[in-house]
């Protein structure tokens, strides 16, 4: 069971005595807002809603020029929906900085929901830890030798592959 609660200024949506939803009140009559963000769940199911829909008019800017440009596409409307997924899980700052990387590397047509995450965890990583400084030094470099490799291969080997009905 849901309650609604209306304030001078907002609209809360209640279960068990927790507010889930509070938007803001509009003003004049018959005037409606979208949060675009409640219908990324619906886009799981339905991805053509992104063609027309009305919630998604609004969106920030980036996202609007990946979504022209993979609307463009056969399947770009899925490949959208997967990338709003991202958003509920990384956060719509990271995602925006992502696809704003992913957009500078090539046309909006040819981003995929790979190429974003992928930007994401590399926004997201670990830095690289300093060099160790130490007082170990090097006294004989090592030579790039790759026929020490053939002194490490035995004759039974070839026996075994020549056993075995294969050529050496």
């Amino acid at each position: 069971m849901v309650s609604t609660r209306l304030y001078q200024g907002s609209v809360a949506i209640v279960a068990d005595d927790t507010i889930v939803a509070r938007h803001e009140r509009l003003s004049n009559a018959g005037e409606t807002r979208y949060d675009w963000q409640h219908y990324i769940p619906l886009l799981q199911r339905k991805p053509g809603a992104l063609r027309n829909g009305a919630p998604f008019a609004d969106m920030p800017e980036p996202l609007q020029r990946l979504r022209r440009g993979l609307l463009r596409n056969p399947g770009g409307d899925r490949v959208m929906a997967q990338v709003l997924a991202v958003v509920l899980s990384a956060g719509l700052d990271a995602v925006l900085v992502a696809i704003e990387l992913a957009l500078e590397s090539g046309p909006p047509g040819k981003v995929s929901v790979e190429h974003v995450v992928n930007v994401l965890n590399r926004l997201n990583a670990q830095p690289v830890p300093p060099t160790a400084d130490t007082l170990l030094r090097v006294t004989t470099p090592p030579l790039a030798n790759t026929a020490r490799y053939d002194s490490l291969r035995s004759d039974t080997v070839g026996v075994t592959i020549e056993g075995a009905g294969h050529e050496d």
